[in-house]
C-alpha cells in the first residue's frame, strides 16, 4: 500500500480546536496557540470549518516552543482524539466485517485523519506492522507529531479491538528520553527507542476478530461518502482554499473580487484564469461562503432577515432569500424554526 506523504488537502478544523484546547489547559494563551496561522475563533466556530495543513502545523510548531520540553507530551495531546472526531471516516471503519478490514479501508482514506505521517501496513504469518514514515514531516516536529499520531492510531485500536492493550511491540525512531513515565503511563509499557522504523505490532487474532457493528451496505455508503468528501477538500486546496478562508475571515464585510485580488497581490484577471484552471471561480466560492454563514445566523436566532441580507452582502433581502430558497430549497424562516426547534 502506498505510503501517504504531506499533501495541500484541506482538513475539518477538528484538530485544530482539540490542539488549541490543549494549549489553553497546559497555560498557553490564545494568541500563542494560533501565532501566525491566520486563524481565529471566529473561523473555527464555522460549522464545517476546514484549514489547510500548513496552518496546523504552524500551530503544533507553537505548542512544541512553548511546551515541547516534556518527552511524551504529544501522547496526551492525541488522547484526545477519539474515534467519533473523524467524522464519517469513523463510521466507515465501525461497520467493517474485521479489523484488517477496517485497517485497510482507515489507510486508504487516512487523508480524512489529523494524521501528518504515512502509513501502511505489513502482513506477516502471526502478526501485522502498522509502519508511520516520518520522512514528509518537519524535522522540529517530529517527535511531538510521532506522539500524537500513535496516541490517536491507538484511540482507534482501543474501539476496534473493544480492548486497551493489544500491542505487542511499539519501535520509535525517537532518542530514548531521560524520563519515560509518560510513555509508559499512555502506552503501558516502554517502547523500544532509537529504532529503524516507527511501527506497531499486533497479533493477528486481534485484526481477524468479527466487529460487533459489521454492515456491509453502510461500510459501501460511507467508503463512497469518505471519496466524496476527500474530493471536495483537494478541490478547496490551492488557490480556492486561500479564497475561501479569506471570505470567512470578514463576515459582514465580504470583500469583492478586486479586493481578494489585491490581497493575494495580483490582478483580478489572473485570479479568475487561476481559478478556472482549478474548476472553480469566485462566484461559487462565495456562494459557498454565504450559504454557510448564512445557516450558521438562521440557526443562531436573533437577526432580522435584513439584518443577515445586509451581513452577506446582499443588496436587496429579496435576493438573499431568493438565494436561501435555492441552496436549501425552503425558505429562510422555514429553515430556522427546524433548526431552533
Amino acid at each position: 500500500m502506498p505510503v501517504k506523504t504531506i499533501a495541500p488537502v484541506r482538513r475539518s478544523a477538528i484538530s485544530v480546536q482539540l490542539l488549541t484546547q490543549f494549549g489553553l489547559d497546559h497555560g498557553l494563551s490564545l494568541d500563542l496557540c494560533l501565532h501566525a496561522t491566520d486563524l481565529n475563533w471566529q473561523i473555527l466556530g464555522e460549522p464545517g470549518a476546514e484549514v489547510d495543513a500548513e496552518q496546523e502545523l504552524q500551530l503544533v510548531r507553537n505548542l512544541v516552543r512553548h511546551l515541547g520540553h516534556r518527552p511524551g507530551i504529544g501522547l496526551l495531546a492525541g488522547r484526545r482524539y477519539p474515534l467519533n472526531v473523524y467524522g464519517i471516516w469513523s463510521f466507515a471503519l465501525l461497520s467493517c466485517r474485521t479489523g484488517r478490514e477496517a485497517a485497510h479501508l482507515g489507510l486508504r482514506y487516512l487523508d480524512l485523519t489529523y494524521a501528518f505521517h504515512g502509513m501502511r501496513l505489513e502482513e506477516y504469518a502471526e502478526e501485522t506492522h502498522l509502519l508511520f514514515d516520518d520522512s514528509a514531516v518537519p524535522e522540529d516536529l517530529r517527535s511531538f507529531l510521532l506522539e500524537r499520531d500513535l496516541a490517536g492510531m491507538l484511540c482507534v485500536q482501543r474501539v476496534l479491538t473493544e480492548q486497551p492493550h493489544v500491542l505487542k511491540r511499539i519501535d520509535l525512531r525517537l532518542a530514548e528520553p531521560a524520563d519515560t513515565r509518560l510513555y509508559e503511563q499512555e502506552l503501558g509499557f516502554l517502547p523500544r527507542f532509537a529504532q529503524a522504523d516507527n511501527r506497531l505490532v499486533i497479533d493477528n487474532h486481534w485484526l481477524d476478530r468479527p466487529l460487533p457493528g459489521a454492515n456491509p451496505q453502510m461500510v459501501a455508503l460511507c467508503e463512497a461518502q469518505c471519496q466524496e468528501l476527500l474530493d471536495k477538500r483537494r478541490h478547496r486546496g490551492g488557490l480556492a482554499g486561500q479564497i475561501r478562508t479569506l471570505l470567512l475571515s470578514r463576515p459582514g464585510q465580504l470583500p469583492t473580487m478586486e479586493q481578494i485580488a489585491a490581497n493575494l497581490h495580483m490582478s483580478s484577471r489572473t485570479l479568475r484564469r487561476r481559478l478556472d484552471s482549478e474548476g472553480s471561480s469566485f462566484r461559487q466560492l462565495l456562494e459557498e461562503v454565504r450559504q454557510a454563514l448564512a445557516e450558521e445566523l438562521l440557526a443562531t436566532g436573533g437577526l432580522t432577515l435584513e439584518e443577515i441580507a445586509e451581513r452577506l452582502s446582499y443588496g436587496e433581502v429579496s435576493n438573499f432569500i431568493h438565494a436561501f430558497k435555492r441552496w436549501k430549497g425552503v425558505a429562510p424562516r422555514q429553515f430556522q424554526r427546524g433548526a431552533l426547534n
